[in-house]
């Protein structure tokens, strides 16, 4: 019997929320079961700084589990995943995982799959970093997890907001294991050049 592909994506309320929505978007397009967990403050962010409605965004996942669902599926390793997004993911809840305060399901599964030896990739929004911050995030990767911040490419000459959003999740796949071609890829400072010179 074969385990279908689960990710489970998890949307905290830093700023960012597009990140989180665009990653959605895309994986509805893939067979990859996607499972979701909004906070409380996703929610507000998504409403804040979107034009989508949180029913919408709910609708893009297979599965929508609440906050607060300590005994969802996705709470223990024996549900098999292919790992964990958390886009945006903001201080609080990667100083949650790092320091295993598993009170909310988005840290709880995050626990769970580091647990089981999964990636977890933490897309960071906060900037600029205090030395608790970096305290933080030094503790979640040593415990197995991804800093990944959503920092633009600038090499790949983006021309939007939009084009930078699908850029770093194009990068966020790439980084978990999952093809895709919504990357603008280096190809060498030669061939750079040799373009502009035709």
């Amino acid at each position: 019997m074969t385990t279908p592909r689960r990710l489970i994506i998890g949307m905290s309320g830093a700023s960012g929320a597009i990140l989180g929505i665009r990653l959605l978007e895309v994986l509805r397009s893939t067979e990859i079961e996607t499972h979701l967990i909004l906070s409380s403050a996703a929610r507000l962010t998504i409403i804040g700084e979107t034009t989508w409605s949180v029913q919408e965004v709910e609708r893009l996942a297979h599965v929508v589990h609440p906050i607060g669902d300590i005994g969802a599926t996705i709470a223990s390793g024996s549900f098999k995943t292919d790992g964990m997004i958390i886009a945006p993911c903001s201080v609080k809840t990667v100083s949650a995982i790092a320091y295993g305060i598993t009170d909310d399901l988005i840290a709880r599964a995050a626990d769970v799959c580091l647990k089981e030896g999964r990636p977890v990739i933490a897309v960071f929004r906060e900037a600029p970093l205090h030395v608790g911050h970096l305290r933080a995030l030094t503790q979640f990767a040593e415990i197995g997890g991804v800093v990944f911040p959503p920092v633009p490419a600038f090499y790949a000459n983006l021309q939007s907001v939009d084009d930078l959003v699908t850029q770093i999740v194009g990068r966020v796949l790439d980084r978990i294991g999952i093809e895709n071609d919504l990357v603008k890829r280096w190809e060498g400072l030669r061939a750079r050049h040799d373009a502009r010179n035709l």
